[in-house]
């Protein structure tokens, strides 16, 4: 059977099951389904392409490897809607903890510099219900200007820019900062120009991919949500072109028994032709694309929005499954805080009676993350600052 027809018919099964109107237009939250158990004979991919590019002083985990620093305020969510006064609080309170700094315009300073393209990539997939704050995003840019950098530098992006839209990234709310995603519709909801292409094919860059031995299939729905089909996953101009630096700025949400965070917010929404990797490829996706430059020597620093989140059913968003965190995280090196974000998830899932105990298997993405020198998998070379 082909993956399109797999996809439809997951998207009308999960649709009754949730409601249609959690889901519709997401199709990344249908297919971005919990990892899978790694088979032995899994797909070969082009990771040895990534490790040909030198590594330099920028190159995760950055500036602060093995390093998070959690805030907790359990002001920062009132009657369900997360306070944009305490966030900005809590992640000054991180900044300054991370860096050692006591101005918070050095802190800011430590990681951008007011002529460099800042990109602040959100989490907009689930909808309404939990996206990326708004709480916590103003109060990122509040911070980026007053440390000197100008609202025309900075770019909030994802991989669906109608995602982006629907969730409040809009001109109206964020005057002056560029709003963008790879894939796009015009004002009339089509995905196609006048000359029959995708939007969202212009803003891939072909010299930049993830190959994995793996064929993608999908049918008319379904193809504008990838922009192509076949082996190829390129990357986005956004990451490879239009900006200089990236904060990754993701929700604290599960993935099944697991947690998807920093490493997923940064791989699977900066490629394209995604669908056909999570069966397989999981943990490897997770892993190997931030491995390849765009990403590994442009993300500067991960901002954890940890305010509202969920702890099943996740990556999409379940009402009966959104918790309130109250919490913020600050550092440098993605896979450190994922590994604090799988704790703090298992612990909540055990909590609620859906898992017994935690399975190491579930680490598998943050280890193979670890091997690229990415940053720390191993608990014990992890410093975690509570504040």
């Amino acid at each position: 059977m082909s993956q399109s027809k797999v996809n439809r018919r997951s998207f009308f099964k999960l649709a009754t099951a949730v409601g249609a109107g959690a889901i519709v237009n997401h199709p990344q939250s249908i297919l971005a389904a919990a990892p899978q158990d790694q088979k032995p004979a899994k797909p070969a991919t082009n990771i040895a392409d990534a490790l040909k590019y030198p590594r330099n002083e920028r190159s995760l985990p950055g500036k602060y490897p093995g390093k998070v620093v959690k805030v907790v305020n359990k002001a920062s969510v009132v009657d369900n809607q997360p306070q944009e006064d305490v966030a900005n609080e809590m992640i000054k309170k991180a900044m300054l903890q991370l860096t050692n700094e006591e101005d918070i315009d050095k802190a800011w300073q430590r990681f951008v510099s007011d002529d460099e393209i800042i990109g602040l990539k959100v989490n907009p997939v689930a909808g309404k219900l939990l996206s990326t704050s708004h709480a916590v995003v103003q109060s990122i840019v509040k911070q980026l200007e007053s440390a000197g950098i100008p609202r025309k530098n900075i770019v909030i992006w994802d991989r669906r820019l109608m995602q982006l839209h629907e969730t409040g990234f809009t001109e109206e709310n964020y005057p002056g900062i560029t709003i963008t995603g790879t894939e796009q519709q015009d004002a009339e909801g089509g995905f196609y120009d006048k000359d029959g292409k995708l939007y969202g094919e212009k803003m891939i860059d072909k010299e930049w991919f993830y190959y994995a031995d793996v064929e993608g299939e999908y049918d008319e729905y379904t193809i504008p949500y990838m922009v192509n089909g076949g082996k190829h996953s390129y990357f986005t101009k956004i990451c490879t072109q239009q900006v200089d630096k990236i904060i990754n700025v993701p929700i604290l949400k599960n993935a099944g028994p697991t947690v998807t965070l920093c490493l997923k917010n940064l791989a699977y929404g900066s490629i394209s032709n995604t669908g056909r990797l999570h069966k397989q490829l999981w943990s490897d996706t997770c892993a190997e694309v931030c491995a390849f430059p765009p990403i590994r020597d442009k993300v500067v620093l991960n901002i954890i929005d940890g305010l509202k989140g969920c702890f099943n059913g996740g990556p999409a968003a379940n009402p009966q499954f959104i918790c309130n965190y109250y919490t913020i995280m600050a550092g440098t090196d993605p896979v450190a805080i994922d590994r604090i974000g799988h704790d703090i998830i298992v612990k909540k899932r055990i909590a609620e009676g859906i898992q017994e105990k935690d399975d190491p298997k579930r680490l598998k993405f943050m280890e193979m993350a670890e091997e690229l020198q990415l940053g720390a998998a191993d608990i014990n070379k992890i410093i975690l600052e509570e504040v």
